[in-house]
Parts: C-alpha cells; structure tokens; sequence
C-alpha cells in the first residue's frame, strides 16, 4: 500500500522524516473498523506537528499521516471520514474524551491508498460534493463551523473577526460564515491576502491589528499570541473569542482586567462531533458554498505541498490524491 508517512523527527527541518513507500496494510486495528479506499485526503498543520514530534511519540514510529479523507467502503458507499478517535470504553460526545485521538495519533493517517476507520467514522457522502471538496471537511472546515455556530454561537446579521487570512481554519471561517448570513471581517499582514479573504466572501479585510470601525460580537482566533490582544480589543461586551489554535505562540498576555470588566467570553474548542460533520455538509449543500482548494497533487508530490503548508504559500486547501 502506497503511502506517506513519518519515518523520522525533526523540530527544525521536518520534511527530512517524510517517506513515500509501500507500506503493509495492517488490517483493522480493532473489530468494527472498515476500511475506506482514499480517493482525497486535505493537509492540514497537524501533518507538520507530528513530522516535527509534536503529539506523535517516536516509538509509534512509522506512522501514516493525514487526518482528512474522502473515499469508498468496501461495499461502494461513498464517505468522508471522520477523525476523532475516541476511546473503546468512552461514552458521550468525542471530542471531550480526555484519551481520543485524532487519525495519524496512534492510528494508521489518511495519506494512504486505504485507511482503516471505527465504523461509525464513515460518514456518508453527498455525490453533489467533489472528491477533494469533501475531503477538505473532517479538520478545517468541521473545525471553523464549531467555532462560529456553537463556540461563539453566531447567528446571521452577527459581525464575526477572522484572524489570519490564508490559513485551512480561517479560510473556512470565511466561507461559512458568509453562507451563513453572518457579516464576515477579516485581517492578513498580507494585502494579497487580504483581497483573496474578499474574493472568496469576505465583506471586508483589515490589516492585522488595525482598528476596526466597530466592534465585533464573535472572534475567530487560530494565530494566538500576534492577534490575541487585538482579538479582545476587537470584542463587544459580552462577546466571545472561540479559539482553536495558537499557530503565532500560545503564551500571550491573559489581559484579564478586559475580560472579566467586558464579560467577554473565551471558548476554547477543537475538531468537532460526528453530528457536526453532517451538519456541515448538509449546510454545503443547501447554500451552495464550497471549501476554498488551493491545489489538488499525486501522492509523489506530497512533499513539495507540505513545504509550501510550511511556508504559507498557498491560499486554502492542499488535497492529495494517493492513487494519482
């Protein structure tokens, strides 16, 4: 089985630990796992995390990367995967279980020509949505829907601030929060980005830190502690920050006389439930909106598309195909 996988570590060059190779199917982990022949999978930061040993202990090593996929059962059913992994004994919503994982954690990852997969985790796929559309789903875009419409509890005619252009969770801020009805604003150090952040929806696009003409009711915050400051500046009272991620730092001053003085809300939020996905598909659906794709490659160049993942060079997201 032809792969993509994480041979060695390196904090500072992790592309050096990035193997393509046939790999042996191992089969499923556990018993009711199926398995999803992968027609798409989308990058995200988490492939980069677990090349430079963040979140992925050596002694796993090799490890298959990827968190995101679409592809087909065994039977021919179409599916988007699912990524969270929760425990075998862990009942309740998943992304709360303290020992969940994510696909590439402590299980085989999705850049492969076949993923073993919890049943369950085989979500159904609409044919309307292309394979690399739907493959974009499970991280980034289940991500930015929890964020805006649970998180911080957006509803249309709500303004919402989506700090840092570019990025998979930002940009699907973007996206959804426009379909949504809400008035969506963004910020880039980048004023091409910034016109792309409009191109693709945005209704308008502000340099990062700059005053905003008013305040917002949500913040959309992945960069952490370049936009912190900014994010609570940027708050009406009683307005909510939902964050998930801290790409720029994660130890930015708490400013905590504003939030308790403002009763500004922070809510810290990760992935997103098996119902959520569907929920965001059958949102994609009704409104028309797609996941923004910078570029669809062979699993052979998968490298050349996490370097530019590593650089910033690229505008939405990067799908592999592994049997291109």
């Amino acid at each position: 089985m032809r792969a993509a996988y994480v041979d060695s570590q390196d904090p500072e060059e992790p592309l050096r630990g990035l193997r393509v190779a046939d790999l042996p199917d191992a089969g499923p982990p556990l018993p009711g796992w199926v398995r999803v022949t992968v027609r798409a999978a989308a990058l995200n930061q988490h492939d980069l995390f677990s090349l430079r040993g963040v979140g992925l202990p050596a002694d796993r090593l090799p490890m298959i990367l990827g968190t995101d996929a679409a592809g087909v059962l065994d039977d021919g059913t179409e599916v988007v995967v699912h990524s969270v992994v929760p425990s075998p004994a862990w009942r309740g919503e998943e992304t709360l279980d303290p020992r969940r994982t994510l696909l590439s954690e402590l299980h085989p990852g999705t850049l492969a020509e076949h993923v073993w997969v919890p049943a369950r985790n085989a979500v159904p796929k609409d044919p309307a949505l292309s394979w690399a559309h739907a493959a974009c789903l499970p991280t980034a875009y289940l991500t930015a829907y929890r964020m805006l419409f649970d998180a911080a509890a957006l509803r249309p005619g709500h303004t919402v601030l989506v700090q840092g252009a570019g990025g998979g969770v930002a940009t699907a801020a973007i996206v959804l929060g426009r379909a949504a009805g809400l008035r969506v604003w963004v910020t880039s150090r980048s004023e091409a980005r910034r016109a792309l952040a409009v191109d693709i929806g945005a209704h308008d696009a502000f340099a990062t830190g700059a005053r905003l003409p008013e305040q917002v009711d949500g913040v959309v915050e992945t960069v952490g502690a370049a936009t912190w400051s900014h994010s609570l500046k940027a708050l009406r009272p009683g307005g909510t920050v939902a964050l998930a991620g801290a790409t720029s730092g994660p130890m930015p001053p708490a400013k905590l006389n504003r939030i308790f003085f403002r009763s500004l809300r922070v809510v810290g939020t990760t992935m997103g439930t098996r119902a959520q996905l569907e929920d965001l598909q059958r949102m994609l659906l009704a409104t028309g909106a797609r996941p923004v794709v910078d570029d669809v490659v062979p699993l052979a160049e998968v490298g050349d598309a996490l370097g530019r993942l590593a650089a910033g060079d690229m505008f939405g997201k990067l799908v592999v195909q592994p049997g291109a």
